[in-house]
């Protein structure tokens, strides 16, 4: 019989093959090197620096779209990407929304919806982490109702001219090309935009307590000429971007998990050595139940994270389904940091712990890729056959 693991106590080690945990291992190794050495300080100066370097890296061992096939991308599975995703936000939230972002969203939409050349100028440089891409959905005044947004694209002649603000944007201010969703007189259309383009800016948004180590930013387009094979002739209407998100919240229900894994280990190292009363914290019965319920629902989260990679893998995973992941995960996920932060006390709330970072990194990732409201409605339909959202 296998030994009782304190960092794998279900055994979940034993359902990844040779290939999954070589994944696993290599993304771990890289954010041990080059994400929890300096992440600390990142995080407390409210900066990612050397994001376009940190890119070329990921691209090179094959994090950036790394599910997607051909055009330069890994075309590992599910589970491997979201092994990866764990692995990445176990370093921090704002170094996975990255890798998510580039690979989930931008790379995603050019890759499902763009068209060959659109797919050729594009995606090979974002795969090696050369360019980099951001995805521009959500706006100032519309938020979970994208449906709403404000965003328009007319043509002029064999031209298209793109007008409107995006908000809470991710690589933002850094991207070659950003994925905007835009009304149009035919409906809901994507565009990759160069960001070089005249009459558009990403100014950085700033003064921010979560997601600090990352760069977030405000998309302005005034008037953007776009050629007429800017758009993505691949979709029309809101199945376009909902599509991307699927792919991204994905991500997001391993990656959480890698958040609270990290909080987890910290307070167990934590209980295991913090002396009271003349004894560890760990021997108390309080410390130690607190222990015992966020191991609960930590590996209970990775166990349904890769039940819901191998649907995908199998091309079976439903919508309804990752808002189960999502919701479910991540709110575990900011419980079992907030319990870590009351083992390790004071110091719970210092930098020199990961726990509040990632606590309050949570708190974005809570509500980006659908509000917990969004997706308790989005069960909420599918258990009752009822439409709440109207």
């Amino acid at each position: 019989m296998s030994p009782f693991l304190p960092t794998d106590p279900l055994g979940l080690d034993e359902l990844l093959t040779d290939e999954d945990r070589a994944v696993r291992d290599t993304v771990r190794g890289w954010a041990a090197d080059r994400v929890l050495p300096h992440i600390a300080e990142w995080y407390e100066n409210g900066e990612l620096p050397g994001i376009r370097e940190l890119a070329r890296e990921l691209g090179s061992i094959g994090a950036l779209g790394m599910s997607l096939t051909g055009y330069g991308c890994a075309g590992a599975s599910a589970v491997q990407y979201g092994l990866a995703c764990l692995e990445l936000e176990a370093a921090d939230s704002g170094v996975r929304s990255l890798v998510s972002v580039q690979g989930s969203l931008a790379m995603y939409a050019i890759w499902k919806y763009g068209s060959e050349e659109q797919k050729q100028r594009w995606l090979p440089g974002m795969a090696a982490g050369e360019l980099i891409g951001c995805f521009g959905l959500t706006e100032p005044d519309v938020g979970s109702d994208p449906a709403a947004m404000r965003t328009y694209a007319k043509r002029d002649g064999t031209d298209w001219v793109l007008t409107g603000r995006k908000m809470w944007i991710t690589n933002g201010s850094v991207a070659a090309v950003a994925v905007v969703w835009a009304q149009t007189d035919e409906g809901i259309r994507g565009f990759a935009v160069p960001t070089d383009s005249a009459g558009f800016s990403a100014p950085e948004i700033k003064h921010k307590w979560s997601l600090r180590a990352s760069v977030t930013s405000e998309l302005v387009m005034d008037d953007v000429r776009l050629p007429a094979d800017a758009v993505l002739p691949g979709v029309t209407g809101l199945k376009g971007p909902l599509g991307c998100l699927s792919h991204a919240r994905y991500g997001i229900i391993w990656g959480s998990m890698g958040a609270a894994r990290a909080s987890f280990e910290s307070a167990l190292d934590y209980a295991r050595t913090r002396e009271q009363f003349g004894k560890p914290i760990g021997g108390f019965q309080l410390t130690q139940a607190k222990l015992a319920d966020m191991a609960l629902e930590l590996h209970k989260g990775i166990l349904l994270a890769h039940h819901l990679g191998r649907r995908m893998d199998a091309g079976t995973l439903r919508p309804e389904q990752i808002s189960f992941g999502k919701l479910n995960n991540v709110r575990e996920a900011i419980e079992i940091c907030r319990t870590a932060r009351t083992v390790l006390g004071a110091n719970g709330i210092s930098l020199e712990y990961p726990v509040m970072r990632h606590a309050t990194n949570l708190e974005s990732v809570l509500t980006y890729e659908g509000t917990v409201e969004m997706h308790q409605l989005v069960l909420g339909k599918a258990l009752t056959g009822l439409d709440a959202f109207r």
